[in-house]
């Protein structure tokens, strides 16, 4: 049985190896689909086959998917190109016979107002029509999304955003990360399943910056802000200006309720609690 992971040399299609590799996995059946091979030279020196293959060029990735059976598609990270990507990783996954396509896609992806939403939206509904059964792994917010917004805070004792009261279920890349090597692991029919993957941390910003001042031993306090005012901080402190609109429209969505769940399915997924936020902070500001 053989395991591929696009985007292998990325940081959560990494993660997903190694916690494939955790799992038992033998090496020479997972297949590390990267962009640059001289970055993946670890995971070669593991064992790993590693196959070279960017989501532009069809016929790469149609010789990268040789002889899988199932496939991790991370979305890729080139907002606005992503459904031609997939719709190119999904035509050689089918060109392949693959068997299952587990596909990273966004929390409550169907119902979302965020920017990122509609591209994820576009994916899933050309993955419904592949003849490949295919399971959604809608991914929550990532705690290292505000590594740093974290330093930032520690540095003014403010944490900025315009998040409102809104809460957001978090969770760290890695326990995303195992829960895509849990469903591909599993032995039971993935096919058709949606999950909804968020953490145990239900938090307001307020909450998160006394987290953030209770691992820095300093006082931090939230301070909400207009998305437009939210925005040119973010550009005055050197944030691109596209990751920037993603923040902002995040802490929108979040505001609205969009990144938070109690489905349970991540913890029920990897068999534990999500990793504390406290940790994500520990290690920002260490």
């Amino acid at each position: 049985m053989t395991t591929a992971v696009t985007g292998a040399t990325g940081q959560l299609g990494g993660l997903a190896i190694g916690e494939l590799l955790a799992r038992g996995v033998p090496a020479a059946d997972i297949v590390a689909v990267v962009r640059d091979e001289a970055k993946a030279a670890d995971l070669a020196a593991q064992g790993v086959q590693v196959r070279v293959a960017s989501y532009e060029d069809p016929e790469a990735l149609r010789r990268a998917l040789d002889g899988v059976d199932k496939l991790l598609l991370v979305s890729g990270s080139e907002v606005g190109r992503r459904v031609p990507q997939h719709t190119n990783v999904i035509e050689a996954a089918e060109a392949n016979g693959v068997g299952l396509i587990a596909y990273t896609s966004l929390l409550n992806a169907s119902t979302s107002g965020l920017a990122l939403a509609p591209e994820h939206v576009a994916t899933e509904k050309r993955l419904a029509e592949s003849s490949i059964p295919a399971v959604f792994l809608r991914n929550g917010w990532y705690w290292e999304n505000y590594l740093q917004s974290i330093g930032q805070a520690v540095a003014t004792g403010t944490l900025l955003g315009a998040a409102g009261d809104g809460k957001v279920a978090g969770a760290a890349r890695v326990d995303y990360a195992a829960a895509a090597a849990a469903v591909l692991t599993s032995d039971a029919d993935q096919g058709g399943k949606i999950y909804e993957l968020g953490g145990d941390e239900r938090l307001t910003y307020a909450e998160l910056a006394k987290v953030i001042g209770d691992v820095a031993g300093k006082t931090v306090e939230y301070r909400d802000l207009p998305e437009a005012d939210y925005a040119k901080v973010l550009a005055d402190n050197g944030i691109p200006e596209q990751f920037a609109a993603v923040l902002t429209g995040s802490d929108a969505g979040i505001a609205r309720g969009e990144l938070d769940t109690t489905s349970g399915d991540l913890q029920a997924l990897i068999g534990r609690s999500s990793t504390p936020v406290a940790e994500i902070v520990r290690a920002a500001i260490s």
